[in-house]
């Protein structure tokens, strides 16, 4: 009916009414928090920024006293990435059984064995060139070799205890090489959470920084998706759905919301966005300069990733979100 019977204020007028009409639910066990894992001699590297206080690197004792933090919180989950001391061509670390992040993940697990821990699949930190696989002679990166160093370093972090892997490489293949080495290595029931749609984007400056892993040369672009590419992306996310991921990850995030859509449309599959630490960075300088309410804007972000149709979000807000999450219930 038209106005003036219909008027859509009616269930607008007070803060109970918009609470039981509110479509999207916004809580804090569907953040997921990121942490950088270093080694000791790594903690006074570049990568510690006091306007950045989630990108900081953090000893695996750190990195504890954060995840108790953010399990107190209720917030859902954390994600390990680590800082290793030594970096070579093929990125050996990553699959080192007494790595940090293997490390890390162990510490967790008995200290908070109720606690999610996502670890990130890739070799960008650990080799010394800093791309996401090992190189030919003429610098390309060899997707082919790569498969077997991601899907050894997936296993390795299952065996340390990870309840979940993340490749993030944009490896081609790389999904069904680490499912098929899993379940052969008798991890069948560890699930994969595929970063399928990772652009080419000019938003992840701060964590190549907090993580030293930035390219020493050239770019990502003949891995990751190009940021015009939407159907593309579609197509990346159907066939690591094709190679057994369980869960599938847009990233970034804020730019990317039709994609998020897109893929939790086509695919019925759990999305993760990953609001990243440029985004991160953009909303904690325009709070510092007075132009916006951070807690604010930060739910109203984190809301509206929810209501594209992420299930859950990596965000690097995920401690001050939970807070006020818990002082608003």
């Amino acid at each position: 009916m038209a106005y003036p019977k219909t008027r859509m204020r009616r269930l607008r007028a007070t803060a109970g009414l918009r609470g039981l009409v509110r479509e999207t639910d916004l809580r804090a066990d569907r953040l997921i928090l990121p942490l950088f894992v270093c080694e000791a001699n790594t903690l006074s590297a570049s990568g510690s920024d006091a306007a950045l206080p989630a990108l900081e690197r953090l000893s695996i004792s750190a990195a504890i006293e954060r995840a108790h933090e953010a399990a107190e919180l209720g917030v859902g989950a954390v994600i390990l990435f680590g800082v290793p001391a030594h970096k070579d061509p093929e990125g050996t670390g990553a699959w080192d059984d007494e790595g940090v992040v293997q490390l890390a993940v162990r510490a967790l697990s008995q200290t908070l064995p109720e606690l999610l821990v996502i670890t990130d699949v890739c070799l960008c930190e650990y080799t010394d060139h800093g791309h996401c696989g090992v190189l030919r002679e003429d610098g390309s990166i060899d997707n082919d070799a790569s498969l077997e160093l991601l899907a050894r370093t997936a296993c390795s972090h299952a065996r340390a205890g990870a309840h979940i892997v993340a490749p993030s490489d944009m490896m081609d293949g790389r999904v069904g090489a680490i499912r098929s080495e899993l379940d052969s290595e008798g991890f069948a029931s560890t699930p994969i959470l595929a970063y399928s749609a990772k652009f080419a984007s000019a938003f992840y400056g701060p964590f190549r920084d907090a993580a030293g892993s930035t390219p020493a040369f050239g770019d990502r672009r003949s891995y990751q998706l190009d940021p015009a590419n939407g159907r593309e992306a579609l197509r990346e996310a159907l066939l690591d759905v094709g190679e057994g991921a369980d869960m599938l990850m847009v990233k970034p995030a804020l730019a990317y919301g039709d994609l998020i859509a897109a893929v939790k449309r086509e695919t019925r599959l759990p999305v993760a966005a990953y609001n990243v630490s440029g985004e991160y960075a953009m909303v904690k300088a325009a709070a510092a300069a007075g132009h916006l309410d951070e807690d604010e804007a930060v739910l109203e972000i984190l809301t509206s990733l929810h209501r594209a149709g992420a299930d859950v979000v990596i965000t690097y807000h995920a401690l001050e979100a939970a807070r006020k999450l818990a002082t608003a219930r």
